[in-house]
């Protein structure tokens, strides 16, 4: 039945998926906008961080299994996943899958399947399948005819932990929503190629709003343990060991706190809920809100300790006193700075006069709208050496291993308990 697949967008999500589907001897197309993705793909590589996916890829496009491309085939299965994040207002921006329906509707074909694995808003399958309608009026669609249509459309997310994609991809159940249930049994039959997990079929609105689901009871939970950082702080206690006696509970699980809430998912997907249903996500919305402002907390935390540090040098001016940044990424151990508090945290003190060293060894460069004189990418080493004040934003395995090195620093902000270790 899926002899072609085509998968649009090659990043954290999409690229892993089609490599799977290769593996397992299908013919996939992979289609992004980046020529230098496609580019570092056919020549059997990988642009992004994930163990396993180097080896996976480079399989796949020798065999010639996976070949990448800027514009759109024919295919028997088109795949979406691109980016939904949100307007300034958190509104959701579904402009990508809008740029994705019109660069795959003029080779749909008779007798095709489209799955939106985007983490979306509720009803953005339906929107999807209303652009497609909108540019091929020769074809019927689920929402005209039903069953019946040419083009069936199905919304299946992905639930994977960067760092595990591969493995989880597979192993994980799926949850798929078809716009009808020729579509769900269509995507269960192409899904079922690799994922050894249970394939689950709904419709697509209650597909769509299970993703939001997880990702928002995971981002009430961290709000809670990072407001209950802020409240041990206020009152003189060590929050890490708080949590950690209150976990003896038999039915308590706290999470640790951290610089704020990242990446593509978690930060983002809370946002639609409230959007679709401003009044009734009274929790949802406060867990956003406290977990959006964790960043300012820890700013004015690193201000508080570079005045101090400043202080103990009075023949040195502001600009002379340098802050370390231990890492960037929105997670431990991935290159993935999407949304990531650690990022951002970096990028406002960079304005305010200071030297900036960040230390993140999962990137070779600093982002373009990083560029600053004040900062710049540095080794552990060099930046403890160098740094009057050191704040640890997210728990590397370098840091880890580095450890004492860390505690022996005179001034240090720990914002993810790596001292606490």
């Amino acid at each position: 039945m899926f002899n072609i697949i085509s998968m649009i967008g090659l990043g954290y999500i999409g690229l892993p998926t089609a490599t799977l589907f290769a593996s397992r001897r299908k013919k996939v197309i992979g289609v992004d906008v980046s020529k230098r993705a496609v580019d570092t793909i056919n020549q059997g590589k990988i642009h992004i961080i994930e163990p396993e996916l180097d080896i996976l890829v480079h399989a796949a496009v020798t065999e010639g299994y996976l070949r990448a491309t800027t514009t759109p085939e024919p295919a028997d299965a088109f795949l979406i996943a691109v980016p939904t994040p949100f307007t300034d207002q958190h509104k959701p921006d579904l402009n990508y899958i809008g740029a994705a329906a019109k660069s795959i509707a003029p080779v749909l074909e008779k007798g095709n399947l489209v799955v939106l694995e985007s983490t979306s808003p509720v009803g953005a399958t339906e929107q999807l399948a209303e652009w497609l309608a909108q540019a091929r009026p020769d074809l019927s669609f689920p929402q005209q005819a039903g069953d019946a249509a040419d083009i069936q459309i199905a919304y299946c997310p992905e639930r994977v932990l960067p760092g595990r994609v591969v493995h989880e991809l597979v192993s994980n159940d799926r949850v798929i929503g078809g716009m009808t249930k020729t579509a769900a049994n269509m995507a269960m039959e192409l899904y079922k190629t690799f994922v050894e997990g249970a394939l689950v079929l709904t419709n697509a609105r209650t597909a769509e709003m299970c993703k939001l689901t997880e990702n928002s009871f995971r981002d009430v939970n961290i709000a809670f343990a990072n407001e209950l950082s802020l409240i041990c702080d206020k009152l003189g206690i060590n929050v890490w060991e708080l949590i950690q006696l209150a976990n003896r509970h038999p039915r308590v699980n706290i999470l640790q706190p951290g610089a704020g809430v990242g990446g593509h998912c978690i930060a983002v997907d809370p946002w639609f809920i409230v959007d679709s249903t401003p009044d009734q996500a009274r929790i949802i919305r406060t867990a956003r809100e406290v977990n959006d402002h964790k960043p300012e907390w820890v700013v004015e935390k690193i201000k508080i300790a570079l005045a101090d540090a400043l202080a103990e040098r009075p023949e040195a001016r502001f600009s002379d006193i340098t802050l370390a940044c231990l890492g960037l990424a929105f997670k431990p151990d991935i290159d993935d700075l999407r949304e990531s508090p650690a990022l951002a945290i970096t990028k406002q003190i960079m304005g305010i006069g200071c030297k900036v060293l960040a230390v993140e060894p999962n990137v070779q460069c600093l982002p373009e709208h990083m560029t600053n004189d004040s900062l710049s990418l540095s080794s552990l080493d060099a930046a403890l050496a160098s740094a009057d004040v050191v704040c640890v934003l997210v728990k590397h395995k370098p840091f880890i291993e580095s450890l004492q090195s860390i505690k022996s620093h005179g001034r240090v902000i720990d914002v993810v308990g790596l001292l606490a270790d």
